[in-house]
């Protein structure tokens, strides 16, 4: 690189961090971090009427989630309008940018009358000095000014796109750009500018659908004698439909991720292999990421989101965790669901137990709910799985289990019991398995029984035994 790299990530507050901005956010963070740069955040909260304080801190929150720290902010725009006004002073003392007075009225009037041609509406340039002053226009009365940027009338823009190739845009499609509104307020294109150009931002990597605001800020940026920076414009997310990512698609907030029980390293890995790749891997740390991340290698077409694959990811990093912090992640999960983990077999063991059946940590909790609830199974599911001689195997069974069990103890005591009463497992397996958990369908009865441990075998036995008669 011929300077130091510094990208940004630069969020507007009008609603909350979705896995669209995350994957900006995280290309701006791994380039920087390939490159040994600096990774800014910086928040454009110029929208004052659908900015929020809440939106503000939702994306902060998300990104402290994921683990993304910036090394410079987070920086606010509001806090940096005396500096917009004083290089748009500059640009009006320079002729490079003047007041216009067009009333709302006039400019609907203006495209209609385009439009009506077969013409590109836009702005016809007609309170540029010298134009003005051809048409006799004076400024009027009660009208407070925009400040329009005078943009180049002829030649290209151009620029050599870090995903997409070389893009160029003609002048002549774009009109004056209105920098300041009238109530002295500078526009995103505008404060974007002065923003990328203050903090020296060397690599701008962003979505695609900001491609044709590129030119003007380009335009600006010559205007102000600033150096450019290098632009690459990453394609949309859509749904596995391939439809716009929507919520029904999971564009919905990083922070509900977190509530639905995914892991951050595994959205983070899933985000990252979501418009690039290494190879074949899927399956990578960060430390990874940063080492291989390229812009060559992000994909030039849109990605499809695929919740299925999430999950797995999921799963993966699940059974990567520390036990104590799956207990952890649990013990919260357990008490927001009315229960008490203190009063029920090791937190650990039951992790030990379920962790590899469980896609998020909320399947972990509601699976691990049954070890600390009394189960109450039907009188009727009782009826149909207590019949014959399992209710004599299942009494001979809890006379037997000695005071601390393991899962080959438990093995050992099922199969004598089936040889002592001829019966088959699944007779005797599913009646245990509705009588400690209340269902089914659970982990290896055995296991389940070791974990349990005796007291609760026996009282759990002799409470469905008891709801049988």
């Amino acid at each position: 690189m011929s300077r130091p790299v510094r990208t940004r990530f630069a969020p507007s507050p009008t609603g909350f961090l979705h896995v669209g901005g995350a994957r900006t956010a995280l290309y701006c963070w791994a380039f920087a971090r390939h490159h040994k740069g600096q990774f800014i955040l910086r928040i454009e909260d110029t929208d004052l009427e659908r900015s929020t304080p809440e939106a503000v801190q939702a994306i902060l929150d998300g990104m402290a989630w994921l683990g993304l720290h910036p090394d410079e902010g987070p920086f606010y725009q509001m806090q940096r309008m005396d500096r917009y006004r004083e290089v748009i002073t500059q640009l009006i003392n320079k002729g490079l940018a003047y007041h216009c007075y067009c009333s709302p009225d006039e400019l609907e009037a203006m495209r209609n009358e385009q439009r009506s041609r077969g013409a590109k509406p836009r702005y016809d340039g007609r309170w540029r000095p010298e134009n003005a002053s051809r048409l006799g226009l004076t400024p009027p009365a009660g009208i407070a000014p925009v400040v329009r940027f005078r943009n180049p009338d002829q030649g290209p823009v151009s620029w050599e796109d870090g995903v997409k190739g070389r893009i160029s845009i003609s002048n002549d499609e774009l009109d004056d750009l209105i920098i300041a509104r009238g109530d002295g307020t500078p526009t995103y294109n505008f404060c974007v500018v002065v923003d990328d150009w203050d903090m020296t931002i060397s690599h701008v990597i962003r979505g695609d659908d900001h491609i044709n605001n590129t030119p003007r800020q380009i335009n600006i940026l010559k205007a102000l004698g600033a150096e450019l920076p290098e632009y690459a414009h990453l394609p949309m997310i859509h749904g596995s439909d391939g439809e716009k990512l929507s919520k029904r698609h999971g564009a919905v907030s990083v922070m509900q991720y977190e509530a639905d029980g995914y892991l951050p390293q595994a959205l983070l890995n899933y985000l990252a292999r979501l418009g690039w790749s290494h190879g074949d891997d899927e399956i990578f740390s960060l430390d990874q990421l940063v080492e291989w991340f390229t812009l060559e290698n992000c994909s030039k077409s849109a990605a499809q989101f695929d919740f299925e694959k999430l999950r797995w990811l999921n799963n993966h990093y699940i059974k990567q965790q520390p036990i104590d912090f799956l207990a952890g992640q649990l013990k919260g999960r357990l008490h927001a669901e009315g229960l008490n983990p203190e009063n029920g077999p090791s937190l650990a063991s039951v992790c030990e137990l379920l962790r590899d059946r469980a896609h998020t940590l909320c399947e972990l909790a509601e699976e691990a709910a049954m070890f600390f609830r009394e189960p109450k199974p039907s009188r009727e599911a009782l009826a149909e799985r207590l019949v014959g001689e399992v209710p004599k195997a299942m009494s001979a069974l809890s006379a037997q289990i000695p005071e601390s069990l393991d899962a080959t103890q438990a093995s050992a005591l099922i199969k004598q019991q089936l040889a002592d009463h001829g019966l088959k497992m699944p007779q005797l397996a599913m009646a245990l398995r509705l009588a400690l958990l209340g269902q089914t369908e659970t982990p290896s009865i055995d296991r389940v029984m070791a974990v349990l441990g005796r007291e609760r075998i026996q009282r759990r036995i002799a409470s469905a035994l008891s709801a049988s008669i």
